[in-house]
């Protein structure tokens, strides 16, 4: 068995027995990143050399793939992530200042994650929904139409949701 440093027992088990359960089918590894990412959230780097001794693969294979693909994760992320769509369509509607005013507003830039651990922004380029522009995802809810005011309003009703579940 792999020593997972940093990892809860839970997590080692999880990654494990997703390792063990998609191992043999063909194409494993990308099923098995997401399965992984959506039990922990994110990628551990501790999770990696388990990942590559089940597919025989290489250390740097795995991590190649980790790392080339954006959607993938190696750190944890706050609660809930914010992903700003920067494609071309929702840019001429205006991304640009909606992405502006989300980093003023959380006091975060891209790929960071706020202070209290609440809220990650990301970007993600295309969601879908272009003749919706400018758009964005909240955890797994697409938003249209999303000027500064609507973002204020989203973030503060996640926000009170999160403490009503507290």
């Amino acid at each position: 068995m792999t020593t997972f440093i940093n990892l809860s027992t839970e997590q080692t088990e999880d990654v494990t027995g997703i390792v063990s359960a998609m191992q043999d089918k063909p194409g494993a590894l990308l099923p098995i990143l997401h399965a992984i990412q959506d039990q922990l959230g994110y990628i551990p780097d501790a999770a990696v050399a388990t990942i590559a001794g089940g597919l025989q693969l290489s250390r740097a294979e795995v991590h190649g793939v980790i790392s080339f693909y954006h959607f993938f994760r190696s750190k944890p992320v706050g609660n809930h992530v914010v992903q700003i769509c920067r494609a071309e369509s929702c840019q001429a509607m205006g991304s640009r200042r909606l992405e502006a005013h989300a980093k003023s507003q959380l006091n975060i830039d891209y790929h960071q994650t706020t202070a209290d651990g609440e809220i990650t922004l990301e970007p993600v380029y295309c969601l879908g929904n272009c003749a919706c522009s400018p758009s964005l995802r909240i955890n797994q809810a697409v938003h249209s139409h999303v000027d500064e005011q609507q973002f204020d309003q989203l973030i503060a009703e996640l926000l009170t949701q999160t403490l009503e579940v507290q």
